[in-house]
């Protein structure tokens, strides 16, 4: 027997031009069907498998394909006369390795040789990856506090309030088989919270006068447990046994790690959303302060422009009664003509200057019109307030 990969041919018989392009690598084991190709695949220890699209038809194919690859993981490829892009695609589906043509035929031996490189890469990912399953199941149910502070750090990203937090920190507690008091620190406030979500005074009082006091304060069988914007009252430590109660000490003070950074996030999400209100309410009274303030302009404007037109039409009605000659009356009707025109420019200024905030108030506008601005409106916003 020629040594070498076993290789099963579903749909061909002794074919002449497969031995002579795969020559002494491949072992071949021609079959007629799809259930003798899976059979020969069981007991041969079979290294793929090959199907002559030409001798079995398309459709058969295909069904041999998808058969094939649902009851193992043996590489099909298919060996077709041609194929168009809809016949790769349909192969691909039916989750065939790779498809080859005979105008291609001359590859076959690399590509061959290249999906079951792909073929011992992968079942070796999928031997580590298992591996490391494992290995973290067996660390997680071992560890199980350390199961429990790494879902509680997964779960605290998705507390959008205080009193959410809280109440997950509390469910994450429960493992530890204590009973605490939590106070948590935002800038918009204190939350006192037992683990039924009320608040008691005295254990209020406690925390609010410890928690500048250090990471740890003990008194008798009870901790209180400081971390940034969290403090932790326990009320039943285990002092009698060293190793839990310092367990204790270690693994809660991670999940109060993990509340305190949520809180910072909490209060910045606050923040921004105040600091777009803000804004919003800003632009707004700047738009109807400039509708004001236009309105006054242009009334003072337009008074100034009647003044001066006044002004000239009284000179213009004088001047023949004022005995000069017609030099003097040309120069004082110049000087008159060009006041109208001076005060008609700084009007017509006046509007320019108008215009350019007006359109400036109603970009601002567009970009906080919705919940979440548009940044590219906001860069567009920037680029019309240089730096000074």
């Amino acid at each position: 027997m020629t040594q070498g990969y076993n290789a099963v041919v579903l749909g061909r018989g002794q074919d002449q031009q497969l031995a002579d392009l795969l020559g002494e690598k491949y072992h071949l084991l021609f079959t007629d069907t799809a259930s003798a190709a899976a059979a020969r695949a069981c007991t041969d220890d079979v290294k793929l498998i090959m199907i002559d699209t030409q001798a079995l038809g398309r459709q058969a194919t295909l069904e041999a394909c998808r058969c094939l690859k649902e009851g193992g993981d043996i590489p099909v490829v298919l060996l077709a006369g041609q194929g168009s892009l809809e016949d790769k695609m349909q192969a691909y589906e039916a989750g065939c390795d790779d498809f080859l043509t005979r105008e291609v035929m001359f590859e076959l031996k690399a590509r061959l040789d290249r999906v079951l490189f792909n073929k011992v890469a992968n079942d070796q990912l999928r031997l580590q990856l298992k591996e490391a399953h494992e290995m973290a199941f067996i660390a997680m149910s071992d560890t199980s506090d350390l199961g429990v502070n790494i879902q509680f750090l997964l779960d605290v990203n998705q507390c959008s309030n205080v009193d959410e937090l809280g109440m997950r920190l509390f469910q994450s507690l429960r493992s530890y088989g204590i009973n605490c008091s939590l106070q948590m620190r935002s800038r918009y406030g204190t939350k006192n919270m037992e683990a039924n979500g009320m608040a008691k005074d005295m254990e209020s009082v406690l925390l609010a006068e410890c928690c500048r006091l250090g990471r740890y304060v003990d008194f008798g069988r009870r901790s209180i447990m400081n971390y940034g914007r969290v403090s932790l009252l326990v009320k039943n430590m285990p002092v009698d046994d060293e190793k839990k109660y310092g367990a204790i000490k270690d693994n809660v003070f991670s999940l109060l790690q993990g509340c305190d950074a949520r809180i910072e996030a909490l209060d910045n999400l606050q923040s921004l959303a105040l600091e777009s209100i803000l804004v919003k309410r800003l632009s707004a009274h700047l738009r109807a302060l400039m509708t004001r303030v236009d309105e006054s302009y242009q009334e003072v404007m337009r008074g100034i422009a009647g003044v001066v037109e006044n002004m000239a039409d009284g000179v213009e009605n004088s001047l023949q009664f004022l005995g000069l000659d017609e030099h003097q009356e040309a120069a004082l009707q110049h000087i008159m003509e060009t006041g109208i025109s001076d005060t008609s420019r700084i009007f017509n200024n006046g509007m320019r200057v108008d215009e350019g905030l007006r359109g400036f108030l109603q970009q601002l506008d567009q970009v906080f019109a919705e919940e979440h601005a548009d940044p590219q409106k906001i860069r567009a916003l920037l680029d019309r307030m240089p730096l000074s």
